[in-house]
């Protein structure tokens, strides 16, 4: 009878960690055309985490072998990728930092893109996509596209240009330039997986 049970229990946990999300890919965009964010960081947060696809879970981000604290400010907004996206070489999501609430790890959220925030890190360009929740109800700022932000909200483009060029003093980042919403939807059709 207990062997019956423990290989009941060993069945439904093996089924069980089948049925994981892969939230890499998951679709870029909903059926309604509405693009989506998966979070790995929360805002708030200094424990840098991300999704490790071939396990299907988020885990802790790892430098020379320890968990990658952010010594700088918490991130300052829910940072992580936009699923079926892939960029480089070691095959990640495009970087999405999405500037709402704070939303938990593994929340896929409908976001609308504001722009981009263009770096060069140690010599590759690195975009970030700046996006705000679709549901008006969700946002913190109303800004829905990077001349509304750069207007009304000029120290946010401001606090993330800084954020981002200081969060890592083990690599030279460079501040390139910002990019409006349009090239953000070409830098997100860019990178989707065929």
């Amino acid at each position: 009878m207990k062997q019956l049970l423990y290989t009941l229990l060993l069945i439904a946990a093996t089924a069980l960690a089948g049925c994981k999300t892969d939230y890499a890919n998951l679709p870029t965009f909903t059926g309604a055309r509405q693009l989506q964010a998966v979070i790995e960081v929360p805002a708030g947060n200094n424990l840098q985490l991300r999704y490790d696809a071939d396990k299907r879970e988020f885990v802790k981000d790892k430098d020379a072998g320890q968990d990658r604290i952010i010594e700088f400010l918490p991130f300052p907004g829910n940072y992580g990728f936009i699923p079926s996206t892939e960029v480089g070489k070691n095959g990640r999501g495009l970087n999405i930092i999405v500037l709402s609430e704070r939303a938990e790890t593994g929340s896929v959220l409908e976001v609308i893109p504001v722009g981009v925030l263009q770096l060069e890190q140690d010599g590759d360009l690195k975009p970030i996509i700046v996006a705000v929740p679709a549901r008006p109800s969700e946002r913190t700022i109303e800004a829905t596209t990077l001349a509304n932000l750069s207007k009304d909200y000029p120290a946010a483009k401001e606090i993330l240009r800084q954020w981002f060029m200081h969060k890592n003093p083990t690599i030279e980042t460079r501040f390139v330039a910002w990019r409006d919403e349009k090239f953000a939807d070409q830098e997100i059709q860019r990178w989707m997986k065929l």
